[in-house]
């Protein structure tokens, strides 16, 4: 059961039960705890820094529900002040609580937060003391300045003269203190200064108290033109200025939304006049002009009365009690309005001429390029508007519709939605606009505009959203009954086209609209929830089809793909589109036919080249689609389209042709085009022997033949488009009968593309290869003896062509690809089928591949050719088992299963994987089994069907060295092969090094322990001697890292082989480069922690070590040598003697 069927059940839905997991703060006794062990823990940096770090994630939890932290508040801000009270607490400690007090108030925030400190009279004077005593540069201690700043707004409102507090003050003219009320002003003033968090706070403070009765009598003009003169004579272009201006700004905001209108209308004139000789909307900072605007609201505000407008459009009453009375709402409703009329009658009054200014400085902040700024715009005009007269509204109205000309740019279209979210919400936007709003939102829904290589517009959809909201809880449904069909659709658009995920589930939340208007809202909702329409593939394939399925979405969501999405700028979106076009053709085949396809097809020969290429993907999808239902209805798809609509499909080819065919524009034109012979071949259209086929035949040619002019991202695409459209043209129209071929093109292509394998150009060997491979059977047959030896050639490796590593990997690929088309035959015609005489130079082939081990600048590139060959094999194995088994012989089995083995030890290990799992396959194969596998029974029992022998080789090998380690004659049986292979691949670093490596891990394990017990094994001086030989005037670091892990390995071996080690591990402390003096001190370092055996003197280890970690190994080589030989001198190793090279006499 979905969510929403579970609320109309009347259930709780399972989203929302999970959704809201919280339901009290159950962290309290922690809380406690913390809280309770700051005395203890203050002074310690690292216990200080854990327990904030606690405290931190224990409140961030609350961040979305702060109301479960409302009964716990009292007691943590007592626990904390009662620390902060206390004489004995030290600066440190009061830093501590101050700081768990604005992390409480974070979460909480500090409007609730700060009506719980204590305001007595007898907190003034030590708030503010100790408010004074603060430093306000210091960075580390502003939550403490932040939060006293809040007490004192709190013990500001106080209801006694502030007088009072100043005592015989102002009886005795000797004394030179100042009074409470200018030493609180002058803090406010002091901290609107600075750069940290506790100028808000300071803003705070000023609301609450420059507008007491005792102040703002005298002080409040003073303050306002302090305020002034900070704002005329501050500039922003240093960063101290711009943090001047934002505290003077707060500050006014804050007192003109706090203090009352009598108060503060002989200031306004002056405030707004001195703002806009500032030209704060002008500022390059985001701060300033939305504190600006803040003000500017605020100021609009003041020069209006205070008061409801009558004409507002009320929805229903603002009482739930009567909401709920269903059986009255009616009469309720009535009543309420006719109350609220009573209460707030309209009264004629002039306007005053700034709010003109005001309005029009909020109209320019909608257009501003910061959301912040557009926001605070779009609130102040709610505000503002809420309280002017209904002409003057209705004006307002009109302005903010300005923002959405084709003129304007994204911003002031973000900004107008909001404006009319906001206007729609208070009920300032009546009905009777709704005619000229609605087809601006529905614009909105769809606005999308291209800049560079990105695109604006994702948060104007948002916002056009937003409105929907809005209007669907701020109207009745009856005032939206002739607009809901254009919104549904639009916002179903949204919901399952839109680009933006954001927008997606921001539209789906629109879906089911409280009214319960939403034609078929809850079906919709069901699938396209605001969970699923994240994924844009599902949204695009299966969800808009299951809506189109609606008659009221079928033809909007059909032509939204067509004018929108078709010629997207987002390539991915286009194809998505036409791919959604195909699956929706189902729901109004005879629209597609009819309407959409006439109109793509002028759309396809365009000069616009996004909507080219997005007109013939998706007249391509169509046609085929057409096709589908054509068939399922046992008739042709030409039944379907107009001759018209068949001649402009066949034209495309043609016309776009002589538009260009080369650079981006043949990037993004070839896969299309060739997509549409793909789709129009796979539709059956009536071309055969049209002169069009062999149009689109050298187009295919042409593209697979000149990769190499086109851009690497773009080569895949165009290549595996051709191959596909190849394969559907021959098999449409290049039968003679069914399974004969046309004889003249099956020469013509198999002898072009066989031409083509002696390419110099490796690009072009690669396509006409795959081409070969992607033949249907009919054109290979009779051909298959001179198409196995040009592939075979091309998978040799020619010591010349060493960079044609891309032709033998396609080559081979195509090779499984023909054996597959053609099948196999035991006695069958060497040139129609697999056979007796012709497989084992494909296996031949196939096992040469095997050992390309190719390298250029891109690492081992001969891996690819790997890789495609074990594939191959494994196709063409499985072809020959299943038809012919007796074709394998054991010779070939044998080699292709060791082969196989060998990759499965590679390094790299996705090759290694794959090598891993042919080898599997082919093992476990039963219907019927892969003969002559040598061991199978063995093999079986070792990798059973489940095991994951790759991933896991390095244990197996272990575990196995293990098993033997009391067994001396096989252990040296081991030894032995190891050293010949490594003796036979000496310096071959593809070997060398992974062998080392391994050595490395082997020795680590102790797998070698017998060996260890035997002073001088002869295995040991031999693995010595072959080690010295392979770093022999190396400069290969990894080679030599590699060998430094080994030789410290090889110090548990007894005898002369452990100092001859010693010898060779001192002697790179000393080589020139840096990095592998620094890495062998490390390894040696660690080499006698872990054999300890190699020191006897504990003094003299104790020495070593000290040595090898407190020297800098990086310094010169002469610094360097004095300690390296003074270590030589502690372990008993002769000095290494420097060799100066002589000049020939």
């Amino acid at each position: 059961m979905s969510a929403m069927e579970a609320v109309c059940d009347g259930e709780e839905p399972e989203v929302v039960t999970e959704a809201c997991l919280l339901s009290e703060f159950s962290e309290r006794g922690e809380a406690r705890a913390l809280i309770n062990n700051l005395p203890d823990i203050h002074h310690d940096t690292v216990s200080r820094e854990a327990t904030i770090e606690k405290f931190v994630v224990i409140m961030d939890r609350y961040q979305e529900q702060p109301h479960l932290l409302d009964p716990h508040l009292e007691w943590m801000l007592n626990m904390l002040l009662e620390m902060i009270r206390n004489e004995k607490s030290p600066p440190l400690m009061v830093h501590l609580c101050f700081k768990f007090l604005y992390i409480i108030s974070k979460v909480r925030g500090y409007k609730i937060f700060m009506q719980l400190f204590p305001h007595e009279v007898s907190d003034v004077q030590p708030v503010l003391d100790l408010l004074c005593r603060q430093d306000p540069k210091d960075t580390e201690t502003w939550e403490t300045r932040y939060i006293l700043l809040l007490w004192l707004s709190m013990t500001c409102l106080i209801p006694f003269d502030l007088s009072r507090l100043d005592g015989h003050l102002s009886t005795d003219p000797g004394l030179n203190r100042e009074s409470t009320m200018d030493r609180i002003l002058a803090v406010a003033k002091s901290f609107l200064r600075v750069s940290d968090k506790s100028r808000d706070a300071a803003s705070v403070l000023v609301s609450k108290f420059v507008t007491r009765p005792d102040v703002k009598q005298k002080r409040l003009g003073d303050f306002l033109d302090w305020c002034l003169t900070t704002i005329s004579q501050t500039s922003e272009v240093t960063m101290e200025g711009t943090v001047t201006l934002d505290g003077a700004l707060q500050s006014l905001a804050q007192l003109f939304k706090h203090g009352k209108r009598d108060d503060f209308l002989q200031y306004a004139p002056t405030v707004l006049q001195c703002l806009n000789q500032k030209r704060i909307a002008e500022s390059n900072q985001a701060t300033l002009r939305k504190l600006g605007v803040k003000v500017v609201q605020r100021l609009g505000l003041t020069f209006l009365k205070p008061r409801l407008a009558k004409w507002r459009y009320q929805r229903g009453s603002r009482s739930l009690a009567v909401n709920l009375a269903q059986s009255s709402v009616t009469e309720s409703v009535e009543a309420t309005k006719l109350d609220l009329e009573s209460v707030s009658q309209e009264e004629d009054y002039d306007i005053p001429e700034e709010v003109e200014n005001i309005i029009e400085q909020l109209l320019v902040g909608l257009k501003d390029k910061e959301t912040i700024v557009r926001w605070s715009s779009a609130k102040g005009i709610g505000r503002v508007t809420g309280r002017l007269p209904k002409q003057l509204a209705d004006d307002v109205v009109e302005s903010v519709l300005e923002c959405f000309s084709f003129q304007e740019t994204d911003n002031a279209w973000h900004g107008g939605c909001l404006a009319l979210a906001e206007l729609g919400r208070r009920g300032l936007l009546l009905p009777s606009r709704l005619s000229d709003v609605v087809p601006l939102i529905i614009k909105a829904l769809t606005y999308d505009e291209k800049r560079g290589a990105c695109s604006l517009g994702s948060n104007v959809r948002d916002a056009a959203c937003y409105v929907c909201w809005a209007f669907a809880r701020a109207y009745e449904p009856n005032e939206l009954k002739p607009y809901v069909n254009q919104i549904a659709s639009a916002l179903v658009i949204a919901t399952v086209f839109d680009r933006n995920i954001t927008c997606r589930k921001a539209a789906s939340v629109n879906i089911l609209s409280p009214q319960g208007t939403f034609p078929h809202g809850i079906d919709i909702l069901t699938a396209a929830d605001y969970f699923t329409v994240g994924n844009l593939n599902n949204c695009y394939l299966t969800i808009s089809v299951y809506i189109a399925g609606f008659e009221e979405y079928t033809k909007p969501l059909i032509d939204h793909l067509v004018a929108m999405k078709v010629n997207h700028w987002d390539g991915v979106i286009r194809e998505l589109a036409t791919k959604g076009l195909h699956n929706l053709t189902i729901q109004a085949p005879e629209y597609m036919a009819n309407t959409v396809l006439p109109q793509l097809l002028p759309m396809a020969t365009g000069m616009d080249l996004h909507r080219r290429h997005g007109a013939i993907l998706a007249c391509a999808e169509i046609t085929h689609a057409l096709y589908e239902l054509a068939t399922q209805n046992n008739s042709w798809v030409t039944d379907f389209l107009s001759s018209d609509t068949i001649e402009g499909l066949k034209n495309i080819h043609q016309k776009v042709c002589r538009i260009s065919l080369l650079g981006f524009g043949g990037e993004l034109m070839r896969p299309a085009v060739c997509c549409l012979i793909e789709k129009l071949s796979l539709s059956k259209m009536p071309f055969k022997a049209d002169p069009v086929i062999t149009g689109w035949q050298w187009l295919i040619d042409d593209s697979l033949k000149n990769l190499h002019l086109f851009s690497s991202g773009a080569r895949r695409g165009i290549q595996d488009a051709a191959l596909s459209a190849l394969a559907a043209l021959c098999l449409q129209y290049y039968q003679v009968e069914p399974g004969v071929a046309d004889v003249e093109m099956q020469d013509q292509l198999v002898s072009q593309y066989l031409l083509a394998l002696e390419s110099p150009e490796v690009l072009t060997r690669c396509g006409c290869a795959l081409a070969l491979g992607s033949l249907p059977p009919f054109m290979i047959l009779g051909k298959l003896q001179k198409i196995f030896p040009g592939l075979q050639a091309a998978c040799k490796v020619v010591q010349k062509a060493a960079s044609l590593t891309e032709a033998r990997r396609d080559a081979a690929t195509a090779m499984s690809q023909v054996c597959v088309a053609v099948g196999v035959c035991a006695q069958g015609s060497p040139d129609r089928v697999l056979c007796e005489s012709n497989i084992r130079p494909v296996y031949e082939a196939l096992l040469g591949c095997m050992n390309d081990y190719s390298t250029d600048s891109r690492g081992d590139v001969g891996a690819w050719v790997r890789a495609a060959a074990m594939s191959s094999l494994m196709d063409v194995t499985l072809l020959v088992v299943a038809s012919a088994p007796e074709l394998l012989s054991s010779d070939l089995v044998q080699r292709m299963m060791c082969c196989l083995a060998q990759q499965a030890a590679e390094k790299i290990d996705r090759y290694r994987a794959h090598a891993g799992t042919v080898f599997l396959r082919m093992l476990h194969s039963t219907d019927p089994a892969v003969p002559h596998i040598p061991h199978r029974e063995e093999l079986l029992s070792i990798f059973p069907l489940i095991c994951e022998n790759v991933r896991y080789s390095s244990q197996s090998l272990f575990e196995y060295l293990k098993g033997i380690q009391q067994d001396a004659t096989v252990l040296q049986q081991f030894g032995d092969t190891l050293l010949r292979i490594f003796r036979d691949n000496l310096r071959n670093d593809r070997v060398s090094v992974p062998l080392l490596k391994m050595v490395d891990q082997i020795l680590a394990n102790g797998c070698f322990d017998l060996f260890a017990s035997e002073e001088s094994h002869p295995f040991c001086v031999e693995l010595l001697a072959i080690c010295k030989e392979e770093i022999k005037k190396s400069k290969d670091v990894q080679k030599l890292l590699s060998c430094i892990a080994v030789f410290c390995g090889m110090v548990q071996f007894k005898g002369d082989v452990r100092e001859k080690v010693l010898v060779q591990l001192l002697m790179l402390l000393c080589h020139p480069f840096p990095v592998i003096r620094k890495t062998t001190a490390s390894q040696v370092y660690e080499m006698l922690l872990t054999y300890d055996d190699v020191v006897d003197d504990d003094q003299v280890l104790t020495d070593v070590m000290a040595s090898l970690s407190d020297t800098n190994w990086e310094s010169d080589i002469a610094t360097v040598r004095t300690h390296r030989n003074q270590l030589c001198d502690w372990l008993g190793v002769p000095r290494p003697i420097l060799v100066t090279k002589t000049s020939p006499q």
